[in-house]
Parts: C-alpha cells; sequence; structure tokens
C-alpha cells in the first residue's frame, strides 16, 4: 500500500513538472508564429550554434591532419611541399574508418537529405540522423586528408541544427525554410569569417530567393556565426590582393573571358564527378569498401602534390605566394580535379566549395600569364586574376555569384577588385545556367532522379497529388449498361458527368450525362460505345503541375485518377485543381513578402 502511494506521488509530481513545460513549450510555439523580433531572436541563437559547430569540426578536422600528417599545428596539410611515404597511408586507413561507419549506420533505401534538398522538397526538415552521419563522415574524409572540404559538414550541421529546432517549436514551413536557411548559411559564414558571404549563400544556395522576410534572421544568425567562431580562434579566411591597380575597361572584359572559360571548366568538373560514380559503380568492389580504394589511389597523387590533398587552402596561400610557371598551375589544377573526382567517385563524403575556390586561383593566376605573355600590354595583375578566377569557377560549380563576390570582398576589403569579381561570376552563373542548368548540389539531385535545380521551395507542389485533390463521391456506372438505363439512373442535370468501369472495376471512360441524353443515341447502345477518354487519365502519385499539363494537352475539363491496376480512384475537375494552384501561389506569395 506504501509502495503504490509512493508510485502515485512520484506520477503526480513528474504531471506537475511537466505540465508547466509543456504549456510553456506551446506558449513559446505560439508566439514565435507572431513576433518578427523574437524569430529575429531565434535564428541569432541558431547561428549562434551554427557558429560553435562550424569552428569545432574545423579544429577537430585539422588536429587529425596534424596528428596523422605529422606538420606544425601552424601549417595547412595542402601547404605541406612534401610527405613522407607512411603518413599518405592515412588515406586508405580514412577509407577504412568510413567502412566502419558504414557498418554501423547502414544506408536506408534513400540517399541522405541535405540542406538544398530539404529546403526545395521537404519544407527544411532535415532528420537528424541524416546531419549526424553527413557530418561525421566529412570529418572523417576531410581528416584523414582526401581532397574533400568541410564546407558540407559546416551546412548540414548547421541546417540540421535549425531544422530539428524548429520541428521541436512546430514552425511553419515557410519559417522552418528560412531557419534551416539561417544555420547552413550562418555556418558557412563562420567557415570563412564572412558573413556577407554566409547570408548570401543562405539566400542564393539554401533558401533560392532573396526575400524581405528572410533578410533579418538570415542577417541575424551569420554574424552571431562568425562571431562565435572568431570567440573560439578560428582562423578566418583572408587573401591579399594588389591594393591601387585600377581595372579599365579591357580589364573588365578579360576578365569576362576568365568568367567564361571558368563556367566551362566548372561544368566539365561536374559532369566528371557524374562518370566517375558511373565507372566505379561498374567496378567489382562493394560500395563499404570503396573509400579503402579511393586512398589507394590517391596514394601517389599525394606523394607527387600534396597539395592536392584536403580543401586546398593551404596551397592557395602558398600558389599565390610563389606565383610558379603556368606549366606548373595547370598540372596542379589536372591532379587536384582528379584527386578531387577519385575522393567524391570512391565515396569520401564531402564538397567542392573549397576545392573550385582553389581551383579557380589556379586558373586565373594561368589566364593572366597566359594573357601577358600573348598581350603585354593588357598587364593584368595576377592576384587580382587568381582571386576573379576564385570567385567565378566557384560560382560554376556551387552557384552563388553574390555569395562569391562579397566572399572576395571581405576576405580582400578591396573594392575595385569586387567589381572585376562580379563581372566574371555573371558571366560565368548566366553560361552554366543556360549550357547546363544545375549547380554540384542541384546536378547530384538531378542524378538521383529529382527535378529541382534550386532550393526555391517546390515541395507544396510534390504533395499536391492526385490522390489528394481527387473527388471519391463521383457517379459511376458499368459499361456494359445501355443509354436507357443510365437515363433512368442518372437524371439530366442531377451530374456534370458519368465515370464507367467494368466488371472487373477497371476504368473504362468518362461520359458527360448531357451526351447521354442526346436524342440520335439509340437507347439499347452500350454505354461502352459512346464512352470519351479511355486511354486518358493520370496516376494517384502525379503533382499538380503534371496535372494541369494534363488538362491543357488532352483539352478536357475532367480527368480519373486510375491506378496501376487500372482500377479507378477518383476525379478531378479543371476547375477545382487550376483553384487549388492558384490558392497555394498566393500562399507563397505571402509568405515571399512576410505575410501573415
Amino acid at each position: 500500500m506504501a509502495l503504490q502511494n509512493d508510485q502515485d506521488l512520484g506520477r503526480d509530481i513528474g504531471k506537475a513538472v511537466t505540465r508547466p513545460v509543456v504549456r510553456g513549450a506551446a506558449r513559446i510555439r505560439r508566439i514565435l508564429q507572431t513576433s518578427d523580433l523574437l524569430f529575429i531572436l531565434l535564428a541569432a541563437g541558431v547561428g549562434l550554434l551554427a557558429g560553435v559547430m562550424s569552428a569545432a569540426l574545423a579544429h577537430v578536422a585539422h588536429a587529425m591532419q596534424v596528428l596523422f600528417y605529422g606538420f606544425s599545428p601552424d601549417l595547412r596539410l595542402s601547404g605541406q611541399l612534401q610527405l613522407d611515404w607512411w603518413h599518405i597511408l592515412a588515406l586508405p586507413a580514412g577509407g577504412l574508418v568510413l567502412a566502419m561507419i558504414r557498418f554501423a549506420f547502414p544506408r536506408r533505401t534513400r540517399a541522405p537529405i541535405d540542406a538544398v534538398e530539404a529546403n526545395a522538397l521537404h519544407g527544411g526538415r532535415i532528420p537528424a540522423r541524416d546531419s549526424m552521419i553527413v557530418s561525421l563522415q566529412t570529418l572523417v574524409s576531410n581528416g584523414f586528408g582526401a581532397s574533400v572540404g568541410l564546407e558540407a559538414a559546416f551546412a548540414q550541421m548547421g541546417g540540421g541544427i535549425a531544422s530539428k529546432i524548429g520541428q521541436w517549436l512546430e514552425l511553419k514551413r515557410a519559417s522552418l525554410r528560412t531557419l534551416v536557411g539561417a544555420g547552413a548559411g550562418g555556418a558557412i559564414g563562420a567557415a570563412f569569417g564572412a558573413p556577407l558571404a554566409g547570408a548570401f549563400y543562405a539566400f542564393e544556395i539554401v533558401l533560392g530567393a532573396y526575400t524581405p522576410a528572410t533578410l533579418a534572421p538570415v542577417a541575424a544568425a551569420s554574424l552571431m556565426a562568425v562571431l562565435a567562431a572568431a570567440l573560439m580562434h578560428n582562423e578566418p579566411f583572408v587573401m591579399a590582393s594588389t591594393i591601387g591597380r585600377a581595372i579599365d575597361i579591357q580589364g573588365y572584359l578579360l576578365y569576362a573571358v576568365l568568367g567564361i572559360i571558368c563556367a566551362g571548366l566548372g561544368i566539365l568538373i561536374m559532369r566528371l564527378v557524374a562518370l566517375a560514380e558511373i565507372v566505379v559503380r561498374k567496378l567489382p568492389i562493394g560500395e563499404i569498401w570503396r573509400p579503402v580504394a579511393g586512398g589507394i589511389l590517391l596514394m601517389p597523387l599525394a606523394f607527387i602534390f600534396p597539395q592536392v590533398l584536403s580543401s586546398g587552402h593551404g596551397a592557395m596561400h602558398l600558389y599565390l605566394d610563389q606565383q610558379p610557371l603556368v606549366t606548373t598551375l595547370l598540372a596542379v589544377f589536372a591532379l587536384k580535379v582528379m584527386a578531387s573526382v577519385i575522393s567524391l567517385a570512391f565515396g569520401f563524403r564531402g564538397g567542392l566549395f573549397f576545392a573550385s575556390l582553389f581551383l579557380g586561383s589556379l586558373i586565373g593566376a594561368a589566364f593572366a600569364q597566359g594573357v601577358n605573355y600573348i598581350y603585354p600590354a593588357a598587364m593584368l595583375d595576377t592576384t587580382n586574376a587568381a582571386l576573379v578566377g576564385m570567385g567565378a569557377l566557384a560560382v560554376a560549380v556551387v552557384g552563388g555569384p553574390m555569395t562569391m563576390s562579397f566572399m572576395v570582398l571581405e576576405v580582400t576589403h578591396d573594392f575595385a577588385l569586387t567589381a572585376a569579381v562580379v563581372t566574371a561570376a555573371l558571366v560565368s552563373a548566366a553560361i552554366v545556367r543556360d549550357k547546363f542548368g544545375y549547380s554540384f548540389s542541384t546536378w547530384r539531385l538531378h542524378l538521383r532522379g529529382q527535378s529541382i535545380r534550386s532550393a526555391r521551395d517546390v515541395g507544396w507542389v510534390k504533395s499536391l497529388t492526385a490522390q489528394s485533390l481527387m473527388r471519391r463521391n463521383h457517379t459511376t456506372l458499368r459499361d456494359d449498361l445501355s443509354v436507357a438505363d443510365l437515363r433512368e439512373q442518372v437524371p439530366l442535370g442531377s451530374t456534370a458527368r458519368v465515370l464507367l468501369v467494368d466488371g472487373n472495376g477497371d476504368y473504362r471512360g468518362i461520359l458527360p450525362t448531357a451526351d447521354a441524353y442526346q436524342d440520335k443515341l439509340d437507347l439499347a447502345a452500350p454505354l461502352s460505345s459512346v464512352t470519351q477518354q479511355t486511354e486518358v487519365y493520370v496516376r494517384p502519385d502525379m503533382d499538380i503541375v503534371a496535372i494541369l499539363r494534363m488538362f491543357e494537352h488532352f483539352a478536357v475539363d475532367d480527368l480519373a485518377v486510375v491506378n496501376e491496376d487500372h482500377k479507378l480512384l477518383g476525379l478531378l475537375t479543371e476547375r477545382y485543381v487550376n483553384r487549388r494552384y492558384a490558392e497555394e501561389l498566393e500562399k507563397t506569395q505571402r509568405e515571399f513578402f512576410g505575410e501573415q
């Protein structure tokens, strides 16, 4: 009896503690739905967490590289001129660790969801498991020296933290997408010490648009993330330009040509990665063991040119300071591309963000030397051309012309040079958009069968399927009944159309009720002889855009919804589908301007 009383008392105390917490959380959720100021503060808090996580990941990855490759903590792995052969054994060892991670966390039927896919298709929802696995795999890949950057882990962790907090607070779809963009953008800004670049990364890459409603929360998150990273002594990305070199019209035209070259190279790199992945999948190597094989292939490249390892931060400073010959620059470019393609194709996790910055700097420097050799009067500055190429190639691969332009501004503090970067970046972005249509992240989604070209929210389109839109209270008759039977069972004016099925319930067409009352019809004729649209119907999983195309293509007012077994499920009318589409567009427009 005493034990029962103690249990009841414990249960009552638990409820007394839990209920205020639940009520308090619910109150916070309600306030966040209506208060822009509190949402900005929430985004700033998310940015603070994202900055801490970015700095922590960067410190851990650098410590791993120092441990495995034996260089001074003040230096960078890609800045080493040579490595001992036993140090580069870390590459296949890293592949082995990735294999162990895959054993511990076997892949599910789908690929992990990143911030771009989450915002485009899932309303900002990123599973926590996906964020943890992707971040861990990226940390291991970069920490053991594979030719990939940490930017994927930064964005994934920042966006994942934001998504988890937003889901717990039950934020609306638009608010959750904004918070994910703020988290991912803040993490990138913290990694480079560039708040403007981080904010525009959120706008251009993760959110897919710059909107008045997202400006303040994204900016607050990016500023707080950079502040947090600075307090954790995270080294900012700083480059020195050649100050005082005015850029004339001739210079802008030459940098536009550099933008064209970078666009072509960016498309080539993205296609090479896709081609290499196809080739690797055909090799008789299990998916789990591919990173080990990739690490072995990277060893000779690392032994010849250690600068191809990791993201390339140290190598960029090295080659900008030394300004080597064109042949050396092009050789390192080719080897870095090869190393990055091998790393990604064989299963190392990471991105091409910083790799594209490094590759672009090599191409820019080589371009300046080539132009000055052919046309000495051009007098292109090699360092400035390297920085312009850095931005232009990164735009081609990653996207975001304003992101890269502001990054160059923040790391050089050179406004004149930034204007040249904007020129090359816009040219590069326009060509890639016209001739290719994808950034590296959306290209990989395209290869997985997703029809998205940016993080613009199209998830609402995917959620409005024929099954969710169809009416089920339609009139149905068997197609072997006569016209007279229809007139007896369906009075004129009672319904606009009758859906016909056979004895097994299979769809056999649509018959407008008015057509069945035409005087010229034989009353004994079966309905199957006068039916329409016998082969025109939609599947239940078709989205609203595909449905509207069907209405337009076949010029019909009604469409039956039929499953794969040809069973009739429901009915769609063009008027209702158009109305639902207009309602969703209006809702999206209100969210665009931040209207409640």
